[in-house]
């Protein structure tokens, strides 16, 4: 997993990662993040399949979600922050 932060914004690339092991990261990062961070943009392809997308879409859960926000690229979501 590899994690960039620009301002207020984390962008995290997951690509080719097991679903089991990308959610426990993501959760993991949403905990750890700063509180000045307002979005992570995910980035987890769909071309190669839908398995990322779907969990970072419909499984992924945390208290510091406010919102899930589809991206007009299909290969990421935007997860914005409490």
């Amino acid at each position: 997993m590899i994690v960039t932060r620009s301002g207020f914004t984390l962008t995290v690339d997951i690509h080719g990662m097991k679903e089991g092991d990308a959610k426990k990261e993501l959760e993991r990062l949403l905990s750890s993040a700063a509180k000045d961070i307002t979005e992570i943009v995910v980035i987890h392809g769909y071309s190669g399949g839908q398995v990322l997308k779907n969990m970072v879409r419909q499984k992924l859960s945390h208290p510091r979600i406010k919102q899930k926000v589809l991206s007009l690229n299909h290969g990421e979501t935007s997860l914005l922050l409490h």
